[in-house]
């Protein structure tokens, strides 16, 4: 009787080992996902700014513009 306990610990343990690296294989993946949307959000904030810079010196000049006619 042992050792049928011992074979089904023993099987297990195998199952066990094989969801750890299941895990590990999923969470590498989630990591480099992350990692890829964290630099496309920071090129998106980049274009955002310049966008926004580009607006806000022509509101400049057509204020300017105004004032000059």
């Amino acid at each position: 009787m042992q050792e049928n306990d011992l074979q089904a610990l023993m099987s297990r343990f195998e199952l066990l080992i094989e969801r750890v690296e299941q895990l590990k294989r999923q969470n590498a993946l989630l990591v480099a996902q992350e990692r890829s949307w964290r630099e496309e959000r920071a090129q998106l904030i980049e274009k955002n700014e310049i966008a926004k810079r580009k607006i806000e010196s022509m509101i400049l000049r057509l204020k300017a513009l105004e004032q000059d006619s």
